[in-house]
């Protein structure tokens, strides 16, 4: 039960500080719920008892904000995480598509030996086959200073960096379109009829919907 809670623990930082690095206003209990598809009478009971441990911090607002311990403890979950999928992709041959649900389960191994190891035996990778980077093992992790595809301006050259939606359905769809970190396209248009973009990808133009913009992250090249 108690390895469970950890599991469960660890979850829940992770997930909050996805929330905090994505989101400029403020997380409330009701959107964390959402994220963790939980009920949210659960959430404000794991947030109490997360409270309690100085994890976290619970504002008079009712908003909800990590400590700094409670974002290193999240920053070293999302590490192992990475380096799993690194681990998956490059040396068991997995697909970026298929990797997901197994670092979810791996990512709560508690050896900091096995962690470190696991990096030195990888070249210590900087970003998995996401585009996401990788924390350190002090819990320090690159900014992210990507941008939406759906806040660019239409006729600049954009580099994709990584990906919000990391699920099997998303990648699979973009790695059909040949969008993936690092490649460098083109917004060629945003469409008003449909709030459609358009886009050129190897000198093809391919089009997708807003939803699918909002979820590519980008810098300008």
């Amino acid at each position: 039960m108690a390895h469970f809670t950890h599991h469960s623990e660890e979850n829940y930082l992770k997930t909050l500080f996805k929330l905090e690095d994505r989101q400029d206003k403020k997380v409330n209990n009701t959107a964390l719920a959402k994220a963790l598809n939980l009920n949210p009478a659960t959430v404000l009971e794991m947030v109490r008892k997360l409270t309690e441990r100085k994890l976290l911090q619970l504002r008079p607002d009712k908003s909800i904000r990590l400590t700094e311990t409670g974002k290193k403890k999240a920053l070293l979950t999302i590490r192992k995480h990475r380096l799993w999928e690194v681990f998956l992709v490059e040396k068991m041959n997995y697909k970026w598509n298929e990797v997901h649900e197994l670092a979810e389960q791996l990512e709560h191994i508690e050896s900091d030996d096995l962690v470190d190891r696991l990096d030195k035996f990888l070249g210590s990778p900087s970003f998995d086959p996401h585009g996401d980077p990788i924390p350190d093992k002090n819990g320090k992790i690159k900014p992210n200073l990507s941008v939406p595809l759906s806040d660019c301006v239409a006729g600049k050259n954009y580099t994709v960096i990584n990906l919000i939606d990391t699920s099997d359905a998303f990648l699979q769809f973009l790695g059909k379109l040949n969008i993936l970190p690092g490649i460098k396209i083109k917004l060629l248009e945003k469409l008003e009829y449909d709030s459609s973009f358009s886009v050129e990808v190897q000198k093809k133009t391919v089009q997708f919907s807003e939803k699918v913009a909002k979820n590519i992250l980008v810098q300008s090249t």
